[in-house]
Protein backbone atom coordinates (compact mmCIF):
# COMPACT_ATOMS: atom_id res chain seq x y z
CA UNK A 1 0.00 0.00 0.00
CA UNK A 2 1.68 3.08 -1.01
CA UNK A 3 -0.15 6.31 0.61
CA UNK A 4 0.80 9.69 -1.18
CA UNK A 5 -0.66 12.39 0.97
CA UNK A 6 -0.78 13.08 5.12
CA UNK A 7 -4.40 13.33 5.29
CA UNK A 8 -5.18 9.65 3.88
CA UNK A 9 -1.61 8.13 5.89
CA UNK A 10 -3.24 9.34 9.40
CA UNK A 11 -6.33 7.49 8.48
CA UNK A 12 -5.24 4.65 7.38
CA UNK A 13 -2.10 4.29 10.43
CA UNK A 14 -3.71 2.94 13.63
CA UNK A 15 -0.22 3.36 15.72
CA UNK A 16 0.06 7.23 14.87
CA UNK A 17 2.86 9.20 13.21
CA UNK A 18 4.78 10.33 16.19
CA UNK A 19 7.01 13.09 16.73
CA UNK A 20 10.77 13.63 14.37
CA UNK A 21 13.03 10.81 15.24
CA UNK A 22 15.90 12.99 16.34
CA UNK A 23 17.13 10.76 18.85
CA UNK A 24 18.18 8.02 15.97
CA UNK A 25 18.39 10.53 13.30
CA UNK A 26 22.04 9.31 13.09
CA UNK A 27 20.89 5.88 11.22
CA UNK A 28 18.75 7.57 8.77
CA UNK A 29 19.14 9.05 5.56
CA UNK A 30 15.75 11.04 5.07
CA UNK A 31 13.47 11.86 8.12
CA UNK A 32 11.74 9.91 10.03
CA UNK A 33 9.05 9.85 13.15
CA UNK A 34 8.63 8.14 16.09
CA UNK A 35 6.32 6.78 18.21
CA UNK A 36 6.23 4.88 21.60
CA UNK A 37 4.10 2.55 22.45
CA UNK A 38 5.18 1.12 25.79
CA UNK A 39 7.30 3.32 28.32
CA UNK A 40 11.53 0.96 28.04
CA UNK A 41 11.13 1.88 31.60
CA UNK A 42 8.04 0.74 32.56
CA UNK A 43 8.24 -2.61 30.09
CA UNK A 44 11.01 -5.23 29.29
CA UNK A 45 9.97 -4.57 25.26
CA UNK A 46 10.15 -1.67 23.63
CA UNK A 47 7.59 -1.02 20.97
CA UNK A 48 7.71 1.74 18.72
CA UNK A 49 6.17 2.84 15.58
CA UNK A 50 8.66 4.50 13.13
CA UNK A 51 6.94 6.21 9.88
CA UNK A 52 9.21 6.91 6.86
CA UNK A 53 8.91 9.49 4.52
CA UNK A 54 8.73 9.21 1.27
CA UNK A 55 12.89 8.48 -0.19
CA UNK A 56 13.91 7.78 3.94
CA UNK A 57 16.36 4.90 4.04
CA UNK A 58 17.46 3.36 7.49
CA UNK A 59 21.05 2.37 7.41
CA UNK A 60 21.96 -1.46 7.26
CA UNK A 61 22.20 -2.29 10.80
CA UNK A 62 21.75 -5.24 13.52
CA UNK A 63 20.19 -5.55 16.61
CA UNK A 64 22.00 -7.94 19.49
CA UNK A 65 19.48 -8.97 22.52
CA UNK A 66 21.03 -10.30 25.70
CA UNK A 67 17.96 -12.63 26.09
CA UNK A 68 15.18 -12.94 23.66
CA UNK A 69 15.06 -11.62 20.58
CA UNK A 70 16.46 -8.34 19.22
CA UNK A 71 14.24 -6.56 16.81
CA UNK A 72 10.60 -7.46 15.56
CA UNK A 73 9.65 -5.79 12.86
CA UNK A 74 5.85 -5.31 11.78
CA UNK A 75 5.26 -3.73 7.95
CA UNK A 76 2.44 -1.62 7.99
CA UNK A 77 2.72 0.44 4.71
CA UNK A 78 4.81 0.37 1.85
CA UNK A 79 8.18 -1.99 1.17
CA UNK A 80 11.78 -2.54 1.86
CA UNK A 81 14.46 -5.07 2.40
CA UNK A 82 15.65 -6.94 5.40
CA UNK A 83 18.51 -9.52 6.28
CA UNK A 84 17.48 -12.51 8.31
CA UNK A 85 21.18 -14.52 8.61
CA UNK A 86 23.91 -13.52 7.19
Amino acid sequence: MKIQDKDTFDKANVFGQGEENSAFAQFFIGNSYLNPLTDPKACPVFLANVTFEPGCRNNWHIHHAKTGGGQILICTAGSGWYQEEG
